[in-house]
């Protein structure tokens, strides 16, 4: 793409900060790419009726004589995303389209987007901080750090599979539960023994190794009594509650240190309540150990199953 004019290049791009045309009509502004010539040409009723269709989806019929000065925040976004799919493009590129949006109406076009999606096949490239717009949207999410591809891969993969602990803190609110841990007797060790599950051996862990043990809080589950060998079982003792909604998080004590995990507030939680916390030993995470403000690589899970490495072909610089 780099090597074709940008004249040539069929690409449609709605921008983080709307760049709409102030002295143009919501009508007008979504004209305008019909009118370019670069790629089709239209005839005034195909401009129409592509205008009507688009801001029927969005739900802006009713504003097409407005000025963008008229327009409240998402009224904007709307008019700048049925800008971008007002003609046929061979990609869309939006740039945090919603970081503009209230959290209530961010919901809601994310939901519009997944609908208009689904109903698309033309590729999109849509950068974004919000990991949730990422799981929700994508087919597939690249996470970037420093200008490089971390990692690549489903929501799925991206979830189960991180490939560092950057990645891992970078999905999931609250952040994932990062504990130091040593093998210790075959065994993996954390939190002064709170923590204590038998080394997988299929990732050849050895004597004294440091790691790190990774629990997402959403994963972990309270008193539910899970009776299998697959799940690792830790005591603990409930310090704190914060209702978030129809969820509450929980600050629970275990061995010398504590853990966060969220459970739903229907849930009778109380501080100074002793729990037994459970979690699905595919779901416990274990990476290479280092120092506190340094990101290590996973080495796999509590069961020994190891994430795919980054293609050698996407280890480059975004640009290159």
């Amino acid at each position: 793409m780099t090597q074709v004019e940008p004249y040539h290049r069929n690409v449609a791009m709605a921008f983080e900060s709307y760049a709409l045309y102030p002295q143009k009509t919501v009508a007008q502004n979504l004209a305008s790419p019909l009118k370019s010539g670069r790629h089709a040409r239209y005839s005034e009723q195909e401009q129409t009726q592509r205008i009507n269709d688009v801001t029927t989806t969005l739900g802006i019929n009713h504003l097409l004589d407005r000025l963008p000065k008229e327009l409240s925040n998402g009224q904007r976004q709307r008019t700048a995303l049925g800008r971008v799919l007002v003609r046929p493009a061979d990609i869309y590129l939006l740039d945090e389209p919603l970081s503009h949006l209230d959290a209530k109406l961010r919901a809601s076009m994310r939901a519009e987007l997944k609908a208009i999606a689904s109903r698309s096949s033309t590729t999109t490239l849509y950068v974004t901080h919000d990991y949730q717009e990422a799981l929700a949207l994508a087919d597939r999410i690249a996470v970037l750090r420093t200008g490089k591809f971390i990692q690549i891969g489903t929501p799925e993969q991206i979830w189960r599979e991180p490939i560092d602990t950057f990645v891992a803190r970078s999905v999931g609110q609250p952040e994932i539960n990062l504990v130091d841990a040593v093998v210790r007797g075959g065994r993996v060790r954390a939190l002064g023994g709170g923590i204590e599950f038998a080394a997988p051996a299929a990732l050849g862990l050895t004597e004294g190794q440091q790691l790190r043990v990774g629990l997402r809080p959403s994963e972990l589950m309270v008193n539910r009594e899970v009776h299998d060998h697959d799940w690792l079982r830790v005591a603990g003792r409930i310090r704190l509650t914060e209702r978030l909604g129809r969820d509450v998080e929980l600050d629970i004590e275990v061995g010398d240190g504590n853990l966060i995990v969220v459970e739903r507030a229907d849930r009778p939680h109380q501080e100074g309540d002793e729990v037994m916390l459970d979690i699905h030993l595919p779901n416990v995470h274990l990476f290479a150990g280092g120092e506190p403000d340094e990101d290590t690589a996973r080495l796999g899970s509590a069961l020994g199953h190891t994430a795919a490495p980054l293609p050698e072909a996407l280890e480059e610089e975004v640009g290159e």
